[in-house]
């Protein structure tokens, strides 16, 4: 079964406390452990960015999981590919909750940031997107 890349943005429905974070977390290492899938979930002021990787299944079943979750809108793909090998191997799931100063200390990243990662200026540039990911998963 071929591996897959997807990754998506969304926004958050009300802005989501600590607690109501770690939750998510929680429960997405859980599921991605059980499922073999890794990546990266990236939180900034109300709006998501996640990018998640394993056998098609396992993808399709979570993302289905994700699309139907009340506790967010907007939910755009970016992209999603057959990816040779992972990008993400050692995470069931990274976590970021980025911050103005990781704008300032990023500033080639600032004009998918600023705007909550907006879906038009992130999906121009998908190549860009997969190294903020990546990036952020190293800090």
């Amino acid at each position: 079964m071929p591996l897959v890349q997807l990754i998506y943005v969304s926004s958050a429905c009300k802005e989501l406390s600590d607690d109501e974070l770690d939750r998510i977390l929680e429960s997405s290492i859980r599921h991605n452990a059980q499922q073999g899938i890794t990546g990266v979930l990236l939180y900034l002021n109300g709006n998501f960015m996640q990018v998640i990787e394993g056998e098609e299944a396992a993808i399709d079943e979570t993302y289905s999981r994700i699309r139907d979750d009340e506790r967010h809108k907007g939910l755009f793909v970016l992209a999603r590919d057959v990816i040779p090998e992972r990008d993400f191997p050692g995470w069931s799931m990274g976590f970021r909750r980025l911050t103005k100063r990781d704008v300032e200390h990023h500033p080639a990243f600032a004009p998918f940031l600023l705007g909550g990662f907006d879906a038009a200026t992130i999906g121009a540039r998908p190549g860009a997107v997969t190294e903020m990911l990546r990036q952020f998963s190293r800090v």
